[in-house]
This record gives structure tokens, sequence and C-alpha cells, in this order.
């Protein structure tokens, strides 16, 4: 969060201090969360110039400092923290209570919110901010006039079905209400369900208020379903509502169209790693990246998003549909193997390169390739640095004449695994499983030679992550925090690279590219934490480390647990986090949490540069004796 401080003087010599602040507070995971890591911000942005009301008395400079929230600030939470600081002497009081803070004199105390406008006053000595807080509501509200919900009517956008699947309908309307769809010469009713319980988003993992909850809404959820058996394109379906005499009605959004089997589209990946999930949406899980070159049938669309035979949903832009392409099936015979610069590659010779998904266990390596059946009868695999043996089996489709996979499994010589890399050439897959690091000799004084470490200052430039209770940057702490590391490994032997040495904006793409161009033996990307509006910046406070891949997790649990030991700092826990800086699956890759820039005490033993130093000492420390555990 960027702070521009101004002064006005007047004609008398009086100095007024306040602040603009040009972006606003943001959440923890903010600074490395889902896609490429959109950075997640408050509901309502503000104006770079939206001011807070200010008060003063005296011709003293102003010392009182609101971080967060900002005036006018909006927000979907049940409360909300304030984070800002004063001169630790006398008392910061907001609406007449007077507030905890740390030595230093900064604070982060919540308060519980209303529906609608909150006003809170902010008091230190003669100097006053009033900031206006205003709870929204998430729940769609019902018009005046007889109506649906605005924006309540499903299908939202187009969507494409195989004959005789589901296609669910839903809207909200008033209670005892009469509501049906017309769905071609089909007429759908849809009916009130029983309540379903509302999940929270996944940042709430992070406060621990991540349980289900009912909650009321102005209207009534009406649902049903139809299929439909032939291919036809239906256009929009029409919804009905009747109450009391009175019928309306409203097309939707979204049209549908049912597939024809007998001719699917074939979509082919264009993306380098086309992203895979589990439905329509960025907000559906990550599955196995596609590589570059991918083709399969298309069975279903929605909206932007194409479902593919093997079950994952891809989006279009990331492919392209090649024209009169029938749906890919292929066999597989053998599989080669070879080594090359520390990799054992294995190579499997498709007719059409197809879905793949890869699962790693203890010791274990799985590489699944869909819309294939084995013809499989000699695998050459010898004595190898990596796997032990290479063992495969034929998958059958639960479907009748549905397509099938063959798996294959990697029984590795050792639990730690530090990388792999997929990529199609031509219609070949090649698979490439790193080897673990060689030991150099003489290394008693250097124990990390021969082991390049790439470092990740987490944001930098526009970029500024979360912020302190005094405007301090997390992006600012970071890169202090990743040079001292830098400078701790490299006098340990490492040879290590950043992505960033000065405070400059570095794209998370970018920052992926680097790791896998780079292909470090391990990656670290250091942060400093923050939390959702609702969250308890006073009590919140701890080391935490972030894995995506298993072959991450040993380094991630082990420098957590010694860190926090060698430390002594307070443990907020190890997480599987899908961050795009822990997903580079060519090398473990872990985030780091070094402390709660929103916890008062805590945002003062980050920032004090004693600390700092221990902390890049115990890091080094702790890389080591990973490194020492599983060789």
């Amino acid at each position: 969060m960027l702070i521009v401080e101004f002064c006005v003087k007047s004609l008398f010599g009086l100095v007024l201090l306040g602040s603009i602040f040009t972006s606003s507070h943001t959440l923890a995971q903010s600074s490395h969360a889902q896609g490429l890591q959109p950075t997640m911000k408050p509901l309502f942005a503000l104006h770079p110039s939206t001011p807070i009301s200010l008060h003063t008395a005296s011709n003293t400079e102003q010392s009182l400092k609101i971080i967060f929230p900002l005036n006018n600030y909006k927000t979907t939470s049940e409360k909300i923290f304030f984070l800002g600081t004063a001169p630790p002497t006398g008392e910061v009081l907001i609406n007449g209570k007077t507030i905890v803070r740390s030595q230093a004199g900064h604070f982060a105390p919540s308060f519980p919110l209303q529906l609608g406008e909150n006003l809170f006053t902010v008091q230190y000595q003669n100097q006053q901010v009033q900031i206006k807080v205003t709870r929204v509501t998430s729940q769609p509200e019902l018009p005046q006039e007889l109506a649906f919900a605005k924006d309540s009517l499903t299908p939202a956008v187009d969507i494409a079905r195989l004959p005789g699947e589901l296609i669910c309908f839903s809207a909200i309307a008033p209670a005892n209400s009469t509501v049906s769809v017309q769905l071609g010469n089909q007429t759908v009713s849809l009916t009130t369900q029983p309540q379903q319980a509302q999940l929270p988003a996944n940042s709430a993992a992070l406060t621990g208020r991540n349980q289900p909850s009912v909650k009321s809404s102005a209207g009534q959820k009406y649902e049903g379903c139809t299929t439909v058996a032939t291919a036809s394109d239906l256009e929009q379906p029409v919804f009905q509502l009747t109450r009391n005499g009175k019928t309306a009605t409203q097309p939707s959004v979204g049209k549908v169209q049912i597939l024809s089997p007998a001719q699917l589209q074939v979509a082919e990946v264009t993306a380098d790693a086309g992203v895979a999930r589990t439905g329509p949406s960025s907000d559906y899980s990550r599955l196995t990246p596609l590589p570059k070159g991918t083709r399969a049938a298309v069975t279903g669309r929605e909206g932007e998003w194409l479902r593919l035979d093997y079950g994952a949903w891809i989006n279009k832009k990331e492919t392209h549909i090649l024209p009169g392409a029938i749906p890919p099936r292929t066999i597989i015979r053998s599989v080669s193997y070879k080594h090359s610069a520390g990799t054992t590659e294995v190579f499997f010779p498709l007719q059409v390169p197809v879905p793949v998904s890869v699962q790693q266990g203890e010791r274990t390596f799985t590489l699944t390739l869909y819309n294939t059946t084995a013809q499989t009868d000699i695998i050459p695999f010898g004595d190898d640095p990596l796997v032990s043996r290479l063992d495969w089996q034929q998958i059958h489709s639960s479907t009748p004449g549905g397509p099938e996979a063959v798996k294959y499994t990697f029984n590795l010589k050792k639990d730690q695994q530090w990388g792999y890399r997929l990529k199609y050439s031509g219609s070949s897959l090649l698979l490439s499983l790193r080897h673990p690091p060689t030991s150099e000799e003489n290394t008693k004084h250097k124990p990390l030679s021969g082991i390049k470490i790439l470092l990740d200052p987490g944001h930098g430039g526009s970029e500024s992550g979360a912020s302190g209770p005094t405007g301090y940057l997390e992006k600012d702490v970071n890169l202090t925090v990743s040079k001292l590391v830098r400078d701790e490994l490299v006098k340990r032997g490492a040879t290590v690279v950043m992505t960033r040495e000065d405070d400059k904006e570095v794209s998370l793409g970018d920052r992926v590219a680097m790791i896998n161009k780079e292909a470090p033996t391990i990656s670290i990307s250091i942060h400093h934490n923050s939390l959702p509006d609702d969250g308890d910046a006073e009590k919140i406070k701890g080391f935490s480390s972030y894995w995506y891949h298993p072959q991450a997790h040993s380094l991630a649990l082990f420098l957590h647990d010694y860190l926090i030991k060698k430390l002594g700092r307070s443990d907020y826990g190890v997480f599987w986090d899908n961050l795009a800086l822990t997903r580079p699956e060519s090398a473990p890759s872990v985030l780091l949490e070094i402390g709660f820039m929103s916890n008062p005490d805590e945002f003062e033993v980050v920032t004090n540069p004693k600390e700092q130093k221990k902390e890049a000492k115990a890091i080094a420390d702790g890389i080591v004796k990973w490194f020492k555990s599983v060789r």
C-alpha cells in the first residue's frame, strides 16, 4: 500500500499533515493467490484522491495515521479491522473506546459492521479522523415489481451439453411463486429446494472462519433440471414467474445447445501449459497443466470454457479448434529412456498428443495418458539413478465405448523428488525427471556448493503487497530480507538467482518463467502476510510456509518447523496452496510468509534490522540442514 504524504502551509504558518492513499489494504494471499496470481483487492476500490476526514485544533504535525480502511470503504464482511499508528504516549480512541496498541504505538482492533453505513471516529489527543465503512450484502435483491432477482437466472452464459445429460436451471423469485422454464418444446417446472449452506471463499481458511453458513435472502431460490435426447440448438430458455394472478417472463442470457456425439469438435492446446480445471471458471481447482499440442474432443461448453473428453475444462483462449478432426485416440506400444544432464528422459511414442495427468506419491511418480490403449509387450528400463522400476496398467472406462487410459508408475529409489517437465515433441510425449543434486568435494565450509537456489522477493514496483500500520510496504521488507538471505546462502557456497534486486515490477508469469529457465535446485519466494477484512489482526500472527507439489512438501515443512524453533516465532501453519510461485513443477518451490504486516507487535519484529539478519541466517541454515536430511 503506497502512502503519499502531503503538506499544506497556510498564510499563518499552520502545517497540516495528512495522507493520500493510492491503493487499499490487500488480502494476505493477494500477493500470490490464484491464476497467475491475480491480486485480491477489497470489494470496492476507492479513487486515489479520496481524502480522509481530518480535524485538528493545533499547529502540531498530524501524527495519527490510519492505513486501513479508507474513508467510504465498502465490504461484505461482518467485521473489519483498523490498521494504523500514533505516538506511543497517550491514548487512541475509536468511537470513544480506548484501543490496545503495541509498544511502538501501532494498532489493529476489529469492530463489527451492521448492514449499510458504519461511522467511525478515530481520535488521538486533539487529532481526529472520521471514516465511513459500508457493509453491502452479497445476496441478490428482489425488485419492487414482480420480477426475478437481478442476475439470478442460470444458465447465465451459452452452454452446450451431450444428449441425455442433465441441464439445470435456477432463479431467485418471491416466495410462494410458480416458476417454470420454456426450453424448446419442453416446459420445465422449477421448485424450491431444501436450503443449501453457503461456503465461504478459500481465503476464509486464513482466519479460521471457513465453516458453511445458512444466510437468509430476500427471495426464494427455484431450481429444476431436464434432459434432451437429440442434438439441437435450443436458443434461449424463457423463464416465467406467476404470483397472485400476475405473470412475468424473462429470457435467459445464455443459450442451450445439444451436441452431436458424431460431430464433436477437437481442440488443440496452444498455450505452453494449458490450465486444466475441475469446472468451467477460474474458481475451480487446477489439474495437471496440458502440454502445448495436446488434443481432445470437446464434450461441453460453458461461456468461454470447453469441457474436454477426459473430464477437465480449459478456457478456449488457450486452444484452437482443428476443423474436421475426429476425437483423438491413440495406441502405445513401448517407451524408451536415456540420461541427459542430470535428468532421466522418458519418451512415450503416440499417434496423437493426448491429455495427461501427473500424481506424485511417496517414492512414486505416476503419469496417466488418456484416450490411450496399450499394445505394450516390452519396455527397456535398466539401472537408473532415480527409478528402480517402471510399471504400467490399462485403466478401462466406466462408460461403454468411452475413452481408456494407461497409467505408468515410476517406482523411485528415494522419497524426495527434484522436479519434472512434460512436453510434446510432435506426437511423442517427453517426460524429464530431475536427478538429486550431486555433492561436491571440500564442501565442509561450503555445504551448498553445487546448489543453485532461486530467491523471489515478492511484489515490487507498483505491486506493493500488504502494508504495515505505519504504511511501510511489504515489497520493501521482502527485498531487504531476500538480499540478506542471498548473502547468507552465498557464504555457504550456493549459486543464487534473484527474480529482482531492486524495486521493480516483475510479473508473476515472468517469475515462473525464470524458475523454469534457470532450473534451480530449489525455489523460495519471500513474503510477509496480512489478513482479509474480517481477520483478527491483533491476535493472528506467526510464520507460515506454502507448497503445492508433493515434491515441495518436505522443504516447506522442514523450514517451517526449523524457523519457528530457531527464531521463537508463533506458528501460523503449513499450507497446501494454489499459488503462482508454488506451482512450478521444474523444482521444489515453496513460499514463506515470515510474519504478519497487519499484526502490530509482529510488524515491529519483521521490520527490525537485527531480527531480519537472524531470519536470513536461520533460513540459510535451515536450507543446509534440509539438504543434509534428504540426500
